[in-house]
Parts: structure tokens; C-alpha cells; sequence
């Protein structure tokens, strides 16, 4: 019989009718992909605000502080005893030999003993320099590295120096820059060794022939005064290693000023 319920209708065969079911709304995979997705962008911005963070503006920060700490310590030094200024009738417009340079001992391993004045690198640039090259202890957080065991500024061989070119305050930057006759400047309590640059060579990582008294040339008795500035090379890489060599030319007392070196004009 058929039903009596208004609310249940029937069809012909006596029987309910059901709603349709409904299918089942497929998961998206374009929502997930685009979670991944944006989590992968996210993680690019993260990672290129580090960089921005780490390679130029901590960089700049630590940079400013190293050159404020060596210009501080580099004023205490030139300060340290009175400055001895000729009269004009004894002028004389011809360099002034100071005789043989003073040289120190060598300096334990992260001890600040002298400060690298560079004027084609700016005017205010100062660098400190500390003893051995360990990236904890010397070239992150203080400078500039002097390599143990090779020579001390003005003695016969090879000063020599590392530096970070990029990170840390990059004290080593502008190496690339240099021209021959460029003066570079080193100061200590007592005095400044002034160096002319020379020339620049490039060597793998493993080319540790620089650091002999006479750079790349092994036995042979050092008979000049030089400086090594080494580096990484290029720019964000440490593929091979750029190198400045320098020669003595004076050493100048605390007692008779700062040389004339450190004002020059600079050409090029």
C-alpha cells in the first residue's frame, strides 16, 4: 500500500526516494603546494635578510668599531711622548734618516702590538694588528693577523699579514686597489715603518712560499725589509689567495711625529 506520510513521497514502485549522496570533495594538492611554496619564500627572505644582516650591515657596524678602537689606540700612542718640531732655520725639505728601525719582539698570540694605516684605503682607515691568524681568536674579532714566525716590522725578510677581505669589518677589502707607491703604514708605541707597495700575485690556498723571508724563494738569505698582505680571492670566495708585497723604506720615532706618508696626496 502506499504511504500515507505526506513527508515521505512515493514513486512508482512503492518505494523512497533518497537523496543523491554526495561525492567527496577531493583534498586540494594546489592548497599544500601552496604552503610549501610560500614556507620556501619565507625561508628565501630569511635567508637574504641574513646576508644583507651579516655581509654589509654587521659588516659596517663591526668595521666602524674596529676603526674607532685602532684610531683610539693609535692617538694614545702618537701621544705618548712630545713631539719634536724643527725650527725654521732648521728645516730641511730632505728626508730625515732616524737610523736603524726598532724592532719589537714576537707578539703573543692575540695581542694587539700595532695598527695598519693605509691611505689609498681612506683617510681614517685603521686596522689593528694582533699576533698569529686564528679566526677565533685574531682575524674575526679583532683584525688584522701577523703570521708567527715570519719577521716583525723593519727587521730583514718578511713582514707578513692576513685579513679577512669580506666579513668581520673586511680590513682587507680594498687590497685589490693598491698602486705601486701606495705607502703603507705601520705604527707601534714607539714609532711608524713606512712600506711602498709593489706588486700583487695570486697563489692557491696552499702557496705558503709568500710567507718566506724572501717571498717564493725557499733558502735564499732575506737582505731587504718586505711586507705580505694576503687575502682571499675573489670577493665571497677562498679559491685562491691575492698577495701585496711591500718594501721598507723609513722608520720615523714617536718623538718626531707622524711621517709625511700619511697626509700625501694619493694619484690614480
Amino acid at each position: 500500500m502506499p504511504s500515507t506520510d505526506p513527508a515521505v513521497p512515493d514513486t512508482a514502485a512503492g518505494r523512497r526516494l533518497r537523496a543523491p549522496a554526495k561525492s567527496p570533495r577531493p583534498r586540494s594538492r594546489i592548497s599544500i603546494v601552496g604552503v610549501i611554496g610560500e614556507l620556501l619564500i619565507t625561508a628565501g627572505v630569511l635567508v637574504m635578510l641574513f646576508l644583507v644582516w651579516q655581509l654589509w650591515l654587521n659588516d659596517a657596524i663591526e668595521r666602524a668599531a674596529q676603526d674607532s678602537e685602532a684610531a683610539e689606540l693609535s692617538e694614545q700612542w702618537a701621544s705618548s711622548m712630545p713631539t719634536t718640531v724643527p725650527s725654521p732655520a732648521e728645516s730641511n725639505p730632505q728626508p730625515v734618516d732616524y737610523g736603524e728601525p726598532l724592532i719589537l719582539p714576537q707578539p703573543g698570540d692575540a695581542e694587539t702590538f700595532a695598527i695598519m694605516h693605509v691611505p689609498r684605503f681612506g683617510p681614517d682607515y685603521a686596522a689593528k694588528i694582533a699576533g698569529g691568524v686564528s679566526k677565533a681568536r685574531t682575524l674575526d674579532p679583532l683584525g688584522i693577523g701577523h703570521y708567527p714566525d715570519t719577521q716583525m716590522p723593519g727587521e730583514v725578510g718578511n713582514f707578513a699579514i692576513a685579513g679577512h677581505r669580506n666579513t668581520h669589518g673586511k680590513p682587507l677589502n680594498s687590497i685589490g686597489s693598491l698602486q705601486v707607491g701606495d705607502a703603507i703604514v705601520i705604527q707601534v708605541q714607539d714609532g711608524w715603518y713606512t712600506y711602498r707597495y709593489r706588486t700583487t700575485e695570486y697563489v692557491k690556498p696552499s702557496g705558503v712560499g709568500v710567507l718566506d723571508p724572501v717571498p717564493q724563494s725557499d733558502g735564499v738569505v732575506a737582505t731587504d725589509s718586505i711586507i705580505t698582505l694576503t687575502s682571499c680571492n675573489p670577493v665571497f670566495s677562498q679559491a685562491e689567495r691575492i698577495v701585496a708585497y711591500g718594501v721598507f723604506e723609513s722608520w720615523t720615532p714617536v718623538s718626531a711625529g707622524p711621517p709625511e706618508a700619511l697626509t700625501e696626496s694619493l694619484e690614480g
